[in-house]
């Protein structure tokens, strides 16, 4: 073997082992399931296989003000001719793949020459103590307006998003044996001490008297009334043939047991009725 000849390791004859005959060598691909080890001559490219967009813009706007803060250009005072002739080099570039795009591009390529030319043109006179009006004021509005969207929107897409930054937990808690009522609410009284009200109106007398009623002595009596029962409804603790006055008194009287934790108000379930027994009554299962 000469010195210039290539290095090849060549497999026993009758062994098909399913390897290449050429092992030094990192095959570039596979056709058809053979290795390729060399690119082949006649191998034709598309000219637009290889095409490379490094930027991609939303719109005109998008473009036009790219161009202006990448070159750190005043947006109040913005150099036309720079910027009309890099945004038709653009417009040129995707002119030939996409004639769809290219119209929208058209259009804004077409406001820019027109406030170039408008000036090159001396300003129209005005009135002394106004100051003429800029070509470039309608769109330096439009690119100002557009920039405020697009932060605001950027703002908006890097707030956290429910399955793209975080999950909602979940977890399972066992219910204890022990039923849980819910807590009676002031408001839920007042329904109560509305109810037992309108019963009163429909019994009650119009004897005017003067009498003197003991809050101690309605708490004794609320309290005489729950000894040895478990649950006593709401309700159950007035009595509306007793007229009004009674009535207030007894309601303050709970009120004043329920603060001093005597008795304890409870629920079955929301909208339920509301019952009452004493605190220290063992409840059984």
């Amino acid at each position: 073997m000469s010195p210039e000849a290539p290095a090849l390791a060549t497999a026993p004859l009758g062994l098909d082992d399913g390897l290449p005959q050429v092992v030094d060598h990192v095959a570039l691909a596979r056709l058809y399931g053979e290795p390729l080890f060399a690119m082949p001559r006649d191998l034709y490219i598309p000219p637009d296989a290889l095409q490379v967009f490094l930027e991609a813009f939303e719109g005109p706007l998008d473009l036009l003000l790219y161009l202006i803060r990448k070159q750190n250009f005043n947006i109040l005072d913005i150099p036309m001719a720079a910027v009309t002739r890099q945004y038709l080099a653009y417009v040129d570039e995707i002119r030939a793949s996409n004639l769809e795009l290219t119209a929208e591009y058209l259009l804004m390529a077409a406001m820019l020459i027109e406030i170039k030319s408008r000036m090159l043109l001396p300003p129209k006179r005005v009135a002394e103590g106004e100051e003429a009006e800029d070509p470039r004021a309608e769109l330096v509005r439009r690119l100002l307006e557009y920039e405020q969207m697009k932060r605001a929107a950027q703002r908006l897409a890097d707030q956290p998003q429910f399955g793209r930054d975080f999950l909602r937990a979940q977890v399972h808690i066992e219910q204890g044996l022990a039923p849980r009522y819910p807590d009676v609410t002031p408001l839920d009284l007042h329904g109560a001490w509305q109810d037992i009200l309108k019963r009163a109106r429909l019994v009650q007398h119009h004897k005017i008297s003067r009498e003197e009623l003991s809050v101690r002595e309605h708490m004794g009596i609320v309290l005489s009334r729950l000894r040895g029962r478990k649950f006593v409804e709401f309700g159950e603790l007035f009595d509306p043939e007793k007229g009004q006055p009674v009535l207030v008194v007894t309601f303050i009287a709970m009120l004043e047991l329920a603060k001093e934790t005597l008795i304890e108000l409870t629920q079955a379930e929301a909208f339920a009725p509301i019952y009452v027994r004493l605190a220290y009554t063992p409840v059984s299962s």
